[in-house]
C-alpha cells in the first residue's frame, strides 16, 4: 500500500490543507508532505496521531474497502436505526455504519421523568437539537430551561448538561453532535 498517496487522497477527499491537518494532529507541515511524498515511513504511533487529525482510525485507512463510496448505505430505515438507549432515555443512531463518521445523528425519546442522569454530561464537542413533540427541561451550566415542541438548541458540550423530561407526556428530539462521540 502507497501510504503517502493514500494519506493525501483522503485528506484532499476530505478538504483539509497540509497545515490545517499538521495543526490538528500536532505535528509539523514538512511531516504531513513527507509523509504523502513517501520520503519517510512513519511509525504505526505517528501515523495514527496524523490520522487522528482527520479523524480516521487505522482500521478504516488499511481497509481495502475505505475508498468504496457505492457499498455506502444513504437511506435508513426504522428498523436499522441502532438503539443506544440508556435507562428510560431511547436513543437511535441515524446512519450506524456510516464510515469515518464525524456526527452523531441521535433521535431520542423521552417518556416522562425520564432523564440523561443525576451526572451532568460533558464531553468535547457541540450539540444541537431540535424538539419534535413535549417538553423537556435542558439545564446547562448553571441555567435551565423549558423548551417545548418546535424549540431548537445549540451549545457547546464542554459545559455541564442534563435533560429531564419533568412532564406528564412524551417528549421526542432530534440532535446532533460533532465530532461525533461514537
Amino acid at each position: 500500500m502507497d501510504v503517502g498517496k493514500k494519506l493525501k487522497s483522503i485528506r484532499l477527499r476530505r478538504n483539509i490543507s497540509q497545515r490545517e491537518l499538521a495543526k490538528r494532529a500536532g505535528v509539523t507541515n514538512s511531516t504531513i508532505s513527507m509523509i504523502e511524498k513517501n520520503s519517510v515511513s512513519p511509525s504505526i504511533s505517528s501515523l495514527k496521531k496524523v490520522l487522528n487529525g482527520i479523524p480516521l482510525s487505522l482500521v478504516e485507512f488499511f481497509s481495502d474497502d475505505f475508498d468504496s463510496e457505492k457499498n455506502q448505505q444513504v437511506v435508513y430505515k426504522q428498523e436499522e436505526l441502532m438503539d443506544i438507549s440508556t435507562g428510560d432515555v431511547h436513543m437511535h443512531l441515524v446512519g450506524k455504519s456510516f464510515p469515518r463518521r464525524q456526527m452523531t445523528f441521535l433521535i431520542e425519546t423521552y417518556p416522562p421523568g425520564a432523564d440523561t442522569g443525576m451526572e451532568m454530561l460533558q464531553n468535547d464537542s457541540e450539540e444541537g437539537g431540535y424538539v419534535i413533540e413535549g417538553k423537556i427541561e435542558l439545564t446547562v451550566g448553571d441555567e435551565v430551561f423549558i423548551l417545548n415542541a418546535n424549540d431548537s438548541y445549540y451549545f457547546d458540550n464542554n459545559k455541564q448538561h442534563r435533560f429531564k423530561n419533568i412532564f406528564d407526556t412524551v417528549c421526542k428530539i432530534v440532535s446532533a453532535t460533532t465530532p461525533s462521540n461514537f
